[in-house]
């Protein structure tokens, strides 16, 4: 494999890196992407968190030996929060790009002092996203919210499937804050699927807030990680998508194709080891 044909592999649990991946097409225009959603294992809110991050060890073994990427983007808070660093440790000669929760320019950003992260809940329980917020935003009421459907619910909304209002608001309504005078006034998205329904969160929501999407930002990262060049030479090969599910219908091919991958009924799903079975 040239130099030009390794991939940035573009990660998640289900459609909803293609958020970042999208971005990240804009950032470097001459690299070959490589789309890896692990949607055999999604939601990963159902998972325990050992199993997971054994899951995530050896699928990413995998995907290191077989495909040799540039860099790895995790455009996956769960994923990157959990087994980011063990990630790091077990494969030190490949670069890592994470998605942590927005919390840094959030606060960087409110007028009101009230934020808040909407996120799965393994991305609220994680000690990673509290550290984040004494960090950098100690001086804020910052409200985690932990949502179970929202990541399904995007999954559908993609796909043209029924998703009512009332199910989006009953998942979001905990982010709007009133404490006397002052309101909520930005929501961190800590889910790449959430963006998805940005559209969606700014017709129903109580009143206007700022919708963090941290995409821009991990493509901006990616292109500092490979010391971006663009006069590099381009891939002659297409840009891919890969389920390990081995999910392959008409609809779902015609909606990669719209994010210019070329996806083919590869699964990955079958060589994971009986250890990482659902906890």
């Amino acid at each position: 494999m040239t130099q030009a044909d390794r991939p940035v592999l573009v990660f998640d649990s289900g459609i909803g890196g293609l958020t970042v991946l999208r971005e990240v097409r804009l950032a470097l225009p001459y690299e070959r992407l490589l789309y890896v959603a692990d949607d055999g294992g999604f939601p990963y809110g159902a998972w325990d968190e050992e199993p997971l991050k054994a899951r995530l060890l050896e699928l990413f073994g995998r995907l290191i030996g077989e495909h040799d990427p540039k860099a790895i983007v995790i455009a996956c808070n769960t994923a990157f929060t959990l087994a980011g660093a063990a990630l790091r440790a077990a494969y030190p000669d490949t670069r890592f790009v994470g998605t942590v929760p927005a919390i840094k320019p959030a606060a960087e950003q409110t007028r009101s002092g009230l934020i808040s992260v909407l996120a799965t809940p393994g991305t609220v329980k994680r000690a990673y996203t509290r550290s984040l917020i004494d960090t950098f935003a100690s001086q804020c009421h910052v409200r985690l919210v932990g949502s179970n459907r929202l990541a399904e619910l995007a999954e559908r909304h993609v796909r043209r499937q029924t998703v009512n209002d009332e199910d989006l608001l009953a998942e979001i309504g905990d982010c709007f804050l009133e404490q006397e005078d002052r309101r909520t006034d930005i929501v961190v998205l800590a889910c790449t699927h959430y963006p998805f329904l940005a559209n969606r969160f700014r017709r129903i929501a109580p009143w206007p807030v700022d919708w963090l999407d941290p995409a821009e930002a991990i493509a901006r990262q990616v292109y500092r990680v490979l010391d971006g060049d663009m006069n590099a030479a381009p891939s002659r090969n297409p840009d891919r998508a890969i389920f390990t599910s081995g999910t392959s219908t008409p609809e779902l091919s015609r909606f990669l194709a719209g994010f210019g991958l070329e996806h083919r009924a590869t699964t990955l799903n079958h060589l994971m080891s009986e250890s990482s079975s659902l906890g």
